[in-house]
């Protein structure tokens, strides 16, 4: 799937590469656990939970679907543009995604 980043978030990511120095096969953040090559999707949440502690906001509201759905509201909301946001979020159906993002059907399909 293909998403934004920003300059500065490319020249972290860079950084990142460079001080680890990956190779173009390897996973940008790899398991610490040996058996596994990559970080799990549980791992990953349980870093953003921390992340999200350590400036004072409320776990329980903040994490990695909601940050995913935010993203895909605020495209939706800039764009109108509904087809983009449904390859973004990998939807087969275009409904899937109307309704992923909690807008009327009607309105998603006047506006597309």
């Amino acid at each position: 799937m293909q998403f934004e980043l920003t300059d500065q978030t490319r020249e972290a990511v860079a950084a990142w590469i460079g001080s680890r120095r990956l190779g173009e096969r390897d996973y940008l953040f790899p398991s610490r656990v040996h058996a596994l090559p990559h970080l799990s999707t549980r791992r990953y949440s349980r870093v953003v939970e921390r992340w999200v502690s350590s400036i004072g906001l409320d776990t329980k509201r903040y994490g990695t679907h909601s940050m995913r759905r935010t993203k895909a509201a605020h495209i939706y909301k800039k764009t109108g543009n509904l087809r983009a946001v449904q390859l973004l979020l990998g939807h087969k159906k275009l409904e899937s995604t109307v309704q992923y993002l909690g807008i009327e059907v009607d309105d998603a399909l006047a506006i597309s």
